[in-house]
Parts: structure tokens; sequence; C-alpha cells
């Protein structure tokens, strides 16, 4: 396989901007979670920035924020606030930025309605459909009772919305300042997760939909239990390989900038191939869907760590029922309404099987 490469020696330090391309700025920000920056885009917009994405609620963004500000000089401003998707990192320092600069919120449909349905969990207890899903993937009672203590927590992270924004579609070209860039919209990883490519200065921000060294999570949650994000994931890592050239640069939401996009997709692309063949093999023998981590991750999954419990819950759940739809596999609850996965290799024809995702080389 191609190897990436890295044009830049070193990220930003965390509150400074690093020019990466003409009007085009890295911004670092922190994270109070185990990744701990995100990265942002600051890009040259006439009348001041374009910002794509904000860093998640946290006194330490906001502090670095206000180094930000404070650097740039009372000129500095933004013109608009680009959200690539609804997660709490990318969206959550939107409402405090648009207030303080008066300026409206972009992002697409799906994002923002699912981010506002989200946030309204804040303060409801967690509802009888989540924690039967939990139950039904095979959790204890001592971790649905952990999940019950911090179900809300979404909100926390997010400054208020504003109450209405910009809708950003798929195709879309968007002129900031001097050059010209396309939405590319994929899903899997969140609903309806915006790209922006600028075939002028070949870059691609790619967010959360491509990063070099490590792979997003792909979920399904109990809102949606039979939802397919796995199929859609598949089917938005072709989608930008089709619609975007290897000679961009990409700015990825985690990690640093990179060189070979066309490899990495390849890379994700073979890499979950090889995680749903060994899921497969598993499948001989009926499993819970707690039961088949091992063959997904290659860290240990602790049931005593909610966070990373509840991604891998919802990631393999995403694995199980992208195998469900494609008729491979199947599903039975037993008298305590868990949920017990098995394989069938039913597919009902060759044509069927071939047009699956999951199939395409």
């Amino acid at each position: 396989m191609q190897a990436l490469t890295y044009p830049f020696d070193r990220p930003p330090e965390n509150a400074r901007a690093m020019e990466v391309a003409p009007g085009v700025h890295w911004i670092r920000m922190p994270l109070p979670y185990a990744l701990n920056h995100i990265n942002l885009w600051a890009i040259d917009d006439g009348a001041g920035w374009a910002l794509v994405d904000t860093g998640v609620r946290s006194p330490e963004t906001a502090q670095a924020w206000r180094e930000v500000f404070a650097s740039a000089g009372e000129t500095w401003g933004l013109t608009r606030v680009l959200v690539t998707h609804m997660h709490p990192d990318h969206v959550g320092m939107a409402g405090w930025l648009t207030r303080k600069f008066q300026v409206r919120l972009w992002m697409t449909r799906l994002e923002y309605l699912s981010c506002r349905v989200t946030v309204s969990d804040t303060g409801r207890e967690a509802p009888i459909d989540a924690t039967a899903f939990y139950r039904r993937a095979g959790w204890s009672e001592a971790a649905i009772e952990a999940y019950r203590a911090r179900f809300g927590d979404f909100g926390k992270h997010i400054h208020a919305l504003p109450d209405s924004y910009r809708r950003m579609e798929d195709g879309e070209v968007l002129k900031i300042g001097d050059h010209s860039w396309r939405v590319i919209v994929g899903s899997g990883h969140s609903p309806e997760h915006a790209c922006f490519y600028c075939p002028e200065l070949k870059l691609l921000i790619s967010g959360d939909q491509v990063l070099p060294r490590i792979s997003s999570n792909v979920s399904v949650y109990p809102l949606e239990p039979d939802s397919n994000p796995m199929a859609d994931w598949y089917r938005s890592l072709r989608k930008i390989r089709r619609e975007v050239p290897d000679d961009v640069l990409v700015l990825p939401a985690h990690n640093e900038c990179f060189r070979g996009l066309h490899a990495r997709i390849d890379a994700l692309l073979n890499a979950q191939d090889q995680a749903l063949e060994r899921l497969k093999q598993l499948l001989r023998e009926p499993m819970r869907a707690v039961d088949v981590f091992g063959a997904l991750f290659s860290r240990s999954i602790s049931h005593n760590d909610g966070a990373l419990l509840g991604l891998a819950t919802g990631e393999s759940i995403a694995c199980l029922n992208f195998l469900i739809h494609q008729k491979v596999a199947a599903c039975s609850e037993d008298a305590d309404g868990v949920a017990w996965y098995r394989w069938t290799d039913t597919a009902s024809s060759a044509e069927e099987v071939c047009c699956a995702p999951f199939y395409f080389s």
C-alpha cells in the first residue's frame, strides 16, 4: 500500500494558527478525552475568517479561543461558522462563537436537527427504549445503571445552538474568499457529515470522514436500533474516493494533515472488510453484541468504562446489522430480551450479494 506523507513537521501549538495553504490556517484546540485534540480550519473570507468546526464546550477551549482573539488583534473576526457534523468536539462552541461575532451557523439539515434533538435529552431520565437497547446487547445491570447516571451529558458539552441556521447541501459550491469549496456529504459516522473540497487549492477538509491514523466510530444508537450506518459508511468512503482526486492535501479533524487520500480510503475499506470477515467466523456460534468485541477491536473493552463500552457496543451492532441487512446473519431474542446473533449465509441470490456494499472491490 502507498504510504501516507505528512508535509508539516509538527502541528501548531494549541490556540495558535499555522498557514497550510494560501489563506487557510490550521488551529488546534484541546479536548478532555483520550483523543486530546481537534483540528479547526480558518479560511480567509475577505472581511474576516470563515471557521470550520469549533471545539468542545469547556473552560479550556474558551480560554484557547480568547488567546486566538488576542494574538489576532482587534481587526480579526469571523464571517460565518461552518460545522462538519453534530458531535460536541465539532459543534460545541458554535453557539458561543456565532453570538460573539453575530454571524450565521452553517450546517447540513440532519446534523443541525439531530444535534437539537440530542441536546433536548439534557436533564431527562434515560428512556426505557434506551435501557432495553443496551440490555438487549448484553450489558450487565451495573453497566445500565451507570448509563442511567450519565444519560443526557451530551448537551453539557455544547453551547446552545442558534435558533436558525444556514443549510448546506451535498454538491453545493460555497464561495469563501477568493476560492470555491464544494460540499461533499457523507454519512455513517454521523447523519449528514459535510466535507469541503477546494479544487483550486487542492485541499479537502475531511472532518471525521477520513482520518490518517485512526478510524471513525460508526455506531447504531437506541433512537434507531435497526439502522444500517455501516452501509452508509462504505458508500461515503467510495463517494469521496470517486469525487476527490488523490493529489489533495487532506485537512482532517484529528491527527495531522496528510497526502495519500485514496490509499487511506482503501486501507479503511480493507480494514473494515477484514473485521467483518472475522465477525462472520465468530458467528458460527450464537453471540451477543458484547461478545464480538474481540473480533472488531484491537484494544480491550472494559465494561467499567461506560463511554468506551457505549462506543464499542454501538459499532458492534452496526457491524451485526450490516450482516443482517446482507441476509448473511440473523438475530433472535432469548427470554430475557437479550439478542443473539448467528451466521446464516442465506442471501437469496448471487445478485443480491454482489450488490451489497461489503462485496464491492
